[in-house]
């Protein structure tokens, strides 16, 4: 990994400006530089990339850990890799390996779309652009999305898109109004997409009986290991749905 912040670059990984006499932050002040970017990081999970071997601050002698501006490029990195390509941290680790072993200095690996060993196929129309925390009006996710007040009604009905009380919409809600209306103009209707919500509920039964023992943990570090390991199930499942869905359509295409 990159070497502590007294470097005579005069600019940091993050374009900062920067010189030998730069002090080192501390982790409150990390997630204070890091907040204004990525609202919903904690403390815990500044900690959390630490202990997978994301990011490796100094230790003062009283073991107070101490940040350069190149660890906080590197946790941007690694929250910016997550959040628009959610890409798991085994291969946001390997991105880094290859950073650190060829010698590039500061200059950032690109992110890139993970190939066919392990992509997350549409991933970057899949991801919210706002924040998960966003809440939208019925009018305006009808605006945004495209869907009419009758095909959400459908899709409240049958439990496809469920509000949150008292009737606000979430960043995912969009996402899922916005697929549906996407695939509406292929022909396909609220009463086909039965099938989809079955299914997540199966997943979602699944994956919570290998989260809830990390969840139910009062340690913030378990929790947010719980937290990562949902995000990575959930871009396998992508894959192998994904994979599936090509691999059925082989005889159709042709090939």
């Amino acid at each position: 990994m990159n070497g502590p912040a007294a470097s005579t670059s005069p600019e940091a990984a993050d374009g900062s400006p920067r010189s030998s006499a730069t002090p080192l932050m501390s982790i409150g002040e990390v997630l204070a530089q890091l907040r204004v970017e990525f609202p919903d990081v904690t403390i815990s999970k500044l900690r959390f990339l630490e202990a997978e071997g994301l990011v490796e601050p100094q230790r003062t002698p009283a073991g107070y850990r101490k940040f350069s501006w190149d660890d906080v490029a590197r946790l941007r990195f690694v929250l910016t890799a997550q959040r628009d390509q959610y890409l798991p941290l085994r291969v946001i680790r390997d991105q880094l390996a290859e950073w650190d072993s060829s010698g590039a200095g500061r200059q950032r690996p690109n992110l890139v779309a993970v190939g066919p060993g392990g992509e997350v196929p549409g991933r970057e129309a899949a991801e919210p652009a706002e924040s998960p925390e966003v809440r939208l009006g019925r009018a305006e996710l009808i605006s945004r999305s495209g869907v009419d007040e009758s095909t959400l009604a459908e899709l409240e009905r049958l439990g496809v898109l469920v509000p949150d009380p008292p009737g606000w919409y979430d960043a995912d809600a969009l996402i899922i109004a916005q697929a549906v209306a996407g695939l509406a103009a292929y022909g396909l209707e609220p009463r086909h997409l039965r099938g989809y919500r079955t299914a997540a509920d199966r997943e979602v039964g699944l994956f919570a009986q290998l989260v809830a023992p990390l969840a139910r943990q009062s340690d913030p570090a378990a929790r947010a290991r719980a937290a990562e390991t949902a995000r990575e199930l959930v871009a396998l499942s992508q894959q192998l749905h994904a994979a599936l869905v090509r691999v059925g359509l082989r005889s159709t295409l042709g090939r």
